[in-house]
C-alpha cells in the first residue's frame, strides 16, 4: 500500500465549525437545503394534482418519480457543461428554470401527459447545476473539511427531505395543490437570487474552464458522451461510483415496501410513517456521529463494515418482524449509510482535474436513477415471495456489495487513505484507492 505523502495532514480531522466558516460553501450549502425542500414540496404537491385529476395511483406514482430516471439522461448527454460553463450562471439557471416550471403547472391547465413532460424535461438538465454545485464546493474545502462538507450536505438534505414532505401535506390541505406549488416556485426563485447575487463571477480559470471552451467544435453532446465514457472506462471511478450506488439503491428499494410490509402484517395505521422514518433519523444519527467523531483514516477503513451494517439488519424482515423489532432493523441499517463518508475523499481523488463537474453530475443522476428503478424491481420480486423475503433480499444484496468491496484490498484495510501528492490517476506513484494493478 503506497504511503501518504502529509500523513499527518491526510489523518487531519475538521470540525462542522470549519467547513461553515467557509463563505461560499455556507451559500451553496443553505441554498442547496432550501431547494430540497422546494424539491419535496414540489413531489408531493405535483403528485396529488395528478392523483386529483386522474384518479390514478399509477399516475401519481409517475409523478411522484418523473423526475429521477431522466436525470441520467442529462448527465451522459450534458454533463460536461458543468465543467464548460460559469457556475454562477449554471446554478442560478437550473434554479430559475425549476421556478418557471412549476409556476407553469401551478398556473397553466394543462393534459397531464403534458405536465409529466415538463418535469421530465426540466429534470434533464438538473445534473448540470448539480454537477457545477458540487465542483465548487470541491474546491472551495480542502482534505477532510470537504468530507464534512458532504456529511453536512447529508444530514441537511435528509432534514430538509422530511420537512418538505410535511409541508407539502400541510400546503396542500391549506392552499391547495396548485397554489403549494407555486410556493415551491418562490422558494426556488429565492434560491436563484441568492446565488445570482452573493456568489462571486468566476473566470475560465477559477473554475476549470477555457475560455471559449463551452461552444468548442467538439458539442455539448459529443463532449458529454465521450467525458461519460472516459469516466466510466476508468476502473478506479467506476468502481467507486458503484460502490456509492449500489448499496443505497438496494436499502431505497426495500424503504419502497415498508408500507406494504406494514399493510401485510396489519400494522395499526400510522405505523408505516414510523418505520419510514427510521432510516432517515439512522443516516442523520449515522452521519453526525461517523463524521464528527471519526478521523479520515478510520473512515475509510468502515467503509466495508459500514455497508453490511445497511444490508445485515434488514436480513431479519425475512421473519416477518413486528413493529417495534422493524423500527430497530431499520434504525440500525441507516446508521449504516454513513459508509459514503469515507468514500468520498477516494472518489475526488480519481478525478481529473477538468471533469469533476461532470463526475458529481454523474454520480448523483446514476444515484438517483438507481433509486427509481429500485423500488420498481423488489416490488416485483415481492409479489413472488412476499415483502417481508424482498426485503431481506435487498439487504443480503447490500451485504454482498460490501463482500464485493473487501476484495478490492487486503482485509486490514479496504479503503485506505489515499495519496495526496497528486489528484490523478495519471501519477507516478498507484493511487491508494486503486485497485492493485492486474
Amino acid at each position: 500500500m503506497p504511503q501518504t505523502a502529509e500523513p499527518a495532514q491526510g489523518n487531519h480531522r475538521a470540525t462542522y465549525r470549519k467547513v461553515l466558516a467557509e463563505p461560499r460553501f455556507r451559500l451553496l450549502f443553505s441554498t442547496r437545503t432550501v431547494a430540497i425542500t422546494a424539491d419535496a414540496l414540489r413531489i408531493t404537491t405535483f403528485s396529488v394534482l395528478v392523483f386529483s385529476a386522474t384518479g390514478s395511483a399509477l399516475l401519481s406514482a409517475v409523478a411522484f418519480g418523473i423526475g429521477f430516471i431522466p436525470q441520467l439522461f442529462g448527465s451522459l448527454l450534458l454533463g460536461s457543461l458543468a465543467d464548460r460553463l460559469p457556475p454562477r450562471a449554471l446554478i442560478t439557471g437550473g434554479y430559475v428554470l425549476t421556478c418557471a416550471a412549476a409556476l407553469l403547472i401551478a398556473l397553466v391547465r394543462m393534459p397531464v401527459a403534458a405536465s409529466l413532460g415538463v418535469v421530465a424535461l426540466v429534470s434533464l438538465a438538473t445534473p448540470v447545476f448539480h454537477g457545477a454545485s458540487s465542483r465548487l464546493v470541491a474546491q472551495s474545502l480542502e482534505g477532510d473539511a470537504y468530507v464534512l462538507g458532504r456529511s453536512l450536505n447529508n444530514i441537511a438534505g435528509a432534514g430538509a427531505q422530511l420537512f418538505g414532505l410535511a409541508l407539502g401535506g400541510a400546503a396542500v390541505a391549506a392552499l391547495g395543490p396548485r397554489r403549494a406549488l407555486a410556493a415551491s416556485a418562490v422558494l426556488y426563485l429565492g434560491c436563484a437570487l441568492a446565488i445570482r447575487i452573493r456568489l462571486p463571477r468566476l473566470q475560465p480559470g477559477e473554475f476549470g474552464g477555457a475560455p471559449g471552451s463551452a461552444g468548442s467544435d467538439s458539442g455539448a453532446v459529443r463532449a458529454s458522451l465521450h467525458g461519460a465514457g472516459l469516466l466510466l472506462r476508468g476502473r478506479t471511478v467506476r468502481r467507486l461510483m458503484l460502490a456509492q450506488w449500489l448499496p443505497v439503491a438496494f436499502v431505497a428499494g426495500a424503504e419502497g415496501l415498508i408500507v406494504a410490509y406494514a399493510g401485510e402484517r396489519h400494522f395499526a395505521p400510522g405505523w408505516y410513517a414510523v418505520l419510514m422514518g427510521c432510516l432517515p433519523v439512522g443516516m442523520l444519527v449515522g452521519d453526525l456521529l461517523v463524521g464528527r467523531l471519526l478521523r479520515p483514516r478510520v473512515r475509510e477503513r468502515l467503509v466495508v463494515p459500514l455497508i453490511a451494517l445497511a444490508g445485515l439488519p434488514l436480513i431479519g424482515f425475512a421473519a416477518e418482524p413486528g413493529v417495534g423489532v422493524s423500527s430497530c432493523l431499520l434504525l440500525l441499517s441507516g446508521l449504516g449509510y454513513a459508509y459514503n463518508l469515507g468514500l468520498q475523499r477516494p472518489f475526488l481523488d480519481a478525478l481529473p482535474q477538468d471533469g469533476q463537474g461532470q463526475a458529481f453530475g454523474l454520480l448523483g443522476s446514476g444515484s438517483m436513477t438507481l433509486q427509481g428503478v429500485g423500488p420498481v424491481c423488489l416490488g416485483a420480486v415481492a409479489a413472488g415471495m412476499g415483502t417481508g423475503g424482498a426485503i431481506a433480499l435487498a439487504g443480503g444484496a447490500a451485504a454482498l456489495t460490501a463482500g464485493w468491496i473487501l476484495t478490492w484490498h487486503p482485509p486490514t484495510s479496504p479503503i485506505p487513505a489515499p495519496n495526496y501528492s497528486t489528484g490523478s490517476e495519471n501519477s507516478t506513484e498507484q493511487h491508494a484507492c486503486s485497485p492493485p494493478a492486474q
